[in-house]
């Protein structure tokens, strides 16, 4: 594909650049062993030498979509920091207070005036836990203020937690330095050159990007970034960021062993960057999100997801591709690289199995069913069929959200349920059993894909909502629903 500047990333033959199509395959089919049907890897691209080998994307996601990055976008952020460095705009050890004089405590306390840049970058504030709830869904609007008003329990550098609001602190800061936004500032020296296309940064409430997570790009734009961090700063012949820079931000800076038992979380953080097992290290966000960077091997692997379980899919990593990776082109092995095209053509999230319709279903479709309360704040339900396709309608205060559900397919389409305005959504839905009609979600700029169940009895509806992943436990929500009076 082609950038924004023109470049277009190679491509080639596994066995070229020394690793078997066999390899690739069994790590893309050991990928597609999962528990909950959407719990899923969504899309990969995997370079090696600076060719992209192989690339897949599960229908209904694709190469084009913009994809949310959550806390791989802390490595971008990183990366604005390391440029403004370059740039003689500040230094590492710069007080964080330095940058804003105006929103400090009257009278800050020791560990906050000790607190410096590097700080934020390595997660090494002092903060005891997380301040991100605390700033970001306070009473404050203005962030910066919010987290300097915090207490800060132990010595700065001496303690890691993950810390959103510290690299939205970062954000901030090239705010403060530029009079641009994040976003603004990276697009001649990073995102432009990269040929990174149409990027966009969520804000806070002042229009300062989030900086630690918010940045929507495609899997592409990953692999460009791994690239070019592997390539040591450089690009097509032109320097974007400074070897050094490159070195001291993917070296461990803390010690994250206090905090988590998955190995590939207790290898060290850099700045904003995590070191994995394997001399690799990877930008990293939630459900998935991965810029995987294994300079040994002069490989990049870049993924995005809907899983639960990121360990397991770094561990196929290490499994599958990292050993089959050698030093010689291989030779030709027509037969393992056809049958890898033939795997990646056809790549698709599995469709709910079942029937167009049911012998019973008259007697339900068409009506609406109200709910009773429930954490989606969903209020009714009503599923019909028009012209041939099947109408999903859910209810809330803010008025009907109606999705357009295919049959053995995935049908596009958008909606606004989440409140988050219009959402680009793919949806499929069948008759599992004569009473019970399923309804498979997947919006398609982000991780979450959602299967409704309606099972339908005795004149009710119970309905289950069943996330592929969630922030807290990914558990079903029942919700049983009654036939409105006026039905």
């Amino acid at each position: 594909m082609t950038g924004v500047n023109g470049t277009q990333l190679k491509h080639s033959q596994p066995e070229e650049q020394g690793i078997a199509s066999s390899a690739v395959l069994s790590f893309v089919q050991a990928l597609e062993q999962h528990k909950h049907p959407l719990d899923a890897v969504q899309g990969f691209m995997l370079l090696r030498h600076a060719h992209v080998v192989a690339e897949g994307w599960w229908a209904p996601y694709g190469p084009q979509l913009a994809h949310s990055l959550f806390s791989l976008s802390k490595s971008f952020t990183s990366t604005g920091i390391g440029l403004a460095v370059a740039e003689g705009r500040l230094s590492v050890e710069d007080p964080v207070l330095k940058f804003f004089t105006a929103d400090a405590p009257p009278n800050p306390s020791e560990n906050l005036k000790a607190m410096r840049v590097k700080h934020l970058l390595s997660m090494n504030t002092g903060h005891k836990e997380d301040t991100t709830g605390h700033v970001f869904r306070g009473k404050d609007d203005n962030w910066p203020r919010a987290f300097l008003s915090l207490p800060i329990e132990y010595q700065p550098g001496t303690w890691f937690v993950y810390n959103t609001a510290a690299t939205y602190m970062l954000s901030a800061i090239i705010s403060k330095l530029t009079g641009q936004s994040l976003l603004d500032y990276l697009k001649p020296r990073l995102f432009n050159p990269l040929g990174i296309e149409n990027p966009t940064w969520e804000t806070d409430p002042r229009g300062i990007n989030i900086g630690g997570s918010g940045l929507h790009i495609k899997t592409e734009d990953i692999a460009r970034l791994g690239q070019m961090y592997l390539q040591k700063g450089m690009w097509e012949g032109r320097r974007i960021l400074p070897e050094a820079w490159i070195s001291e931000a993917t070296s461990a800076h803390s010690d994250n062993s206090n905090t988590q038992t998955n190995p590939d979380w207790t290898v060290g953080y850099g700045y904003q960057f995590w070191r994995c097992r394997h001399n690799c290290y990877r930008g990293d966000g939630a459900f998935g999100q991965y810029c995987i960077v294994m300079p040994e091997q002069d490989a990049v692997l870049a993924i995005n997801s809907g899983v639960r379980d990121l360990q397991h899919v770094l561990d196929m990593v290490w499994e599958h591709l990292l050993p089959a990776m050698r030093p010689e082109p291989l030779p030709n092995d027509p037969q393992s690289l056809r049958k890898l095209n033939d795997k990646l053509a056809v790549l698709s999230l599995p469709l709910p199995e079942g029937q167009p319709s049911s012998p019973k279903m008259a007697e339900w479709w068409g009506k609406t069913y109200q709910l009773e309360p429930n954490e989606f704040k969903m209020e009714s339900v009503t599923i019909k069929a028009d012209q041939e396709r099947t109408i999903l309608t859910l209810r809330d205060a803010k008025g009907e959200h109606p999705m357009q559900v295919g049959y053995a397919t995935w049908l596009k389409g958008t909606t606004d349920v989440r409140d988050r305005g219009e959402e680009s959504i793919t949806v499929s839905g069948a008759w599992t059993t004569e009473d019970t009609y399923e309804v498979w979600t997947c919006f398609t700029e982000g991780e979450y894909c959602p299967i409704f169940r309606f099972h339908f009895q005795d004149g009710d509806v119970h309905m289950e909502v069943d996330p592929n992943v969630a922030w807290g436990a990914s558990t079903v929500t029942k919700i049983t629903g009654r036939t409105s009076p006026a039905a």
